[in-house]
């Protein structure tokens, strides 16, 4: 058995509030008693009087307490499979976190920038999967397709140009890991979108892209940065210089990244400061067919909760039928 909202628990915290509430009334009524006269002269004058009942009906009712808290805390157990249908397209987006991409022509960076834009994708999808490879020298799969988006916006976050430990700018790889990383039940409905500047890219991007195309999926490329290019502003407050202790200027290459684009049947956008171009890329993802992806079973629990407000119930009733006075049958005690 498994707690569902474990933080409704604290509330049995004030349950001996009650007991010891009743144990101070009792030290006063009798302190009364005393003053009043013999306490066993007293006490044979109220022959209906009954401390037994008192405690009794005090501990039902802690008892029928005790049982809607948990019941609020919604204990559940077992579990079943339950099917459903996922329906979209499924979009790949291979973001670059090379040290290019901390250049500031945008504000603050290339990459926050980015990380921004591709938030705000996860925001417009509605039935679609999103999955995120983030590349330098070497691609790797940050999230994986998930319809979970503000799951996938949380681990967005994290990104770093630090986030991976090969610098570079391996497009081609990006977008054959993207392919690979399509789930095999469908061969349509899919997308992938680069974002980067394009500059140095180290293997064949404008290949990967056609061999992506032709097996059913398309490549769209967003450009991050400007033409003139800017230099690279370290973390530390520092540029990224070259060997020769010049300072590093990177630009956006439009050309090749025109040539991805093309080649994977797909557009190119140039980001701006303000629009950052996914809404081209967004309205043809919204033309794709809808698909058919899988059938999902996951676990559910059953809830036990009705269980425990029927004993609190119980409770409650048998506490109101105790009475406060003696009875002749001694049912409940003296």
């Amino acid at each position: 058995m498994i707690i569902s909202q474990p933080e409704y628990l604290w509330l049995l915290l004030f349950v001996p509030l009650f007991f010891i509430v009743q144990l101070l009334v009792s030290g006063l009524r009798q302190r009364r008693i005393r003053r009043f006269g013999d306490e066993e002269l007293v006490n044979s004058l109220m022959p209906s009087y009954s401390k037994t009942k008192v405690w009794l009906r005090l501990t039902f009712f802690a008892l029928a307490l005790c049982m809607l808290v948990f019941a609020l805390a919604r204990p559940q157990r077992g579990t079943k499979l339950k099917e459903y249908e996922l329906h979209g397209a499924e979009v790949i987006i291979a973001l670059d976190v090379s040290n290019s991409m901390l250049a500031q022509d945008y504000s603050p960076n290339r990459l926050m920038r980015a990380k921004l834009a591709i938030s705000r994708v996860a925001e417009k999808l509605d039935g679609d999967r999103l999955g995120l490879i983030i590349f330098a020298g070497v691609p790797d799969v940050h999230i994986p397709l998930t319809a979970d988006y503000q799951s996938a916006k949380m681990l967005l976050e994290s990104i770093t140009t630090e986030s991976v430990n090969v610098q570079g700018t391996s497009i081609g790889a990006a977008i054959e890991l993207a392919m690979r990383s399509f789930s095999e039940q469908t061969d349509k409905s899919r997308a992938i979108i680069v974002i980067t500047d394009g500059e140095n890219h180290e293997d064949d991007a404008v290949e990967a892209a056609r061999q992506a195309a032709s097996a059913g999926a398309r490549v769209y490329t967003i450009g991050v940065g400007t033409p003139e290019g800017k230099m690279i502003a370290l973390p530390d407050g520092n540029y990224l210089v070259d060997k020769d202790g010049n300072r590093v200027v990177t630009k956006l290459d439009e050309s090749a990244l025109m040539n991805i684009a093309a080649a994977g049947q797909g557009i190119y956008v140039h980001a701006g400061n303000k629009e950052f171009g996914l809404e081209p890329i967004i309205d043809e993802l919204r033309q794709m067919e809808d698909e058919v992806v899988s059938k999902v079973a996951y676990e559910e629990y059953d809830e036990l909760y009705m269980y425990f407000i029927a004993a609190a119930l119980f409770f409650l009733i048998v506490q109101m039928l105790i009475g406060d006075r003696r009875s002749k049958i001694h049912l409940f005690g003296k």
